[in-house]
């Protein structure tokens, strides 16, 4: 993909978008991590497993939630790579074999956008004739540095902020009596996701109560869940 350097407008207080690659895998490897072994955590507990036994979950769960968030976005984000590669082949050969066409494809991109049809033709040869693959890969396939898949770095992000979300709720159980795992890891948890949403608002631009309602209640809703299941079979297991 076509890169080239350009002034900012406003170097000191960059687009939010620049940050949506990195920023999605963050927050979705951390929302993760805490809700995942909050929840096996409660669920164990809730059953009336014992301490340890608790403990052991949470870290395999810790551990296997880790390294399937790293191998999930891996192959998911290189997949999406894949298309975007797949997609810069093929007009780049459309390019060599009809470049009238893709110019008046081009031309035609710019009039829907509101260009008088003069000035887009005019913009669109201007723009061939500096970069014209790049052009194509910008205004026609909506590629950009900033949208461009990274698998690696959306894999090491998800599992990194996985880990350390998730030690959260572990590390309330394990300061924990069996007697109130529950409870503390439920409110560990509810803190910590309150933080996340508020955090990941920020960085993003977004409203931060509706961020943090909605991880709260998505949250809430999975810990109930498991708790039931575990106290479920915890009683058909104590017959």
């Amino acid at each position: 993909m076509s890169r080239h350097t350009h002034p900012d407008a406003h170097p000191d207080d960059p687009h939010y978008v620049s940050r949506s690659g990195w920023l999605r895998a963050a927050v979705l490897g951390a929302n993760d991590g805490i809700v995942s072994v909050a929840s096996l955590i409660v669920g164990v507990a809730a059953s009336g497993t014992d301490h340890a036994a608790v403990m052991l979950a949470g870290l395999a769960g810790l551990s296997a939630g880790a390294l399937s968030m790293a191998a999930g976005e891996y192959v998911s984000v290189s997949s999406q790579s894949d298309i975007e590669r797949a997609d810069i082949r093929r007009e780049r050969q459309a390019l060599d074999e009809n470049p009238h066409v893709e110019l008046e494809e081009l031309a035609g991109i710019y009039v829907e956008r509101g260009l008088a049809p003069d000035t887009a033709m005019l913009v669109a040869r201007e723009l061939t004739e500096h970069d014209a693959l790049g052009a194509h890969i910008r205004d026609e396939l909506g590629l950009s540095d900033v949208t461009s898949a990274n698998p690696i770095q959306a894999a090491f992000t998800s599992a990194l902020t996985f880990s350390v979300a998730g030690a959260v709720p572990l590390i309330g159980a394990a300061v924990s009596h069996t007697g109130n795992i529950v409870a503390i890891v439920w409110i560990a948890t509810l803190i910590s996701l309150s933080l996340l949403g508020a955090i990941g608002a920020v960085v993003g631009g977004a409203p931060i109560g509706r961020a943090v309602l909605r991880v709260l209640f998505w949250g809430s809703f999975a810990m109930a869940v498991t708790a039931g299941i575990g106290r479920i079979f915890g009683i058909a297991a104590g017959g």
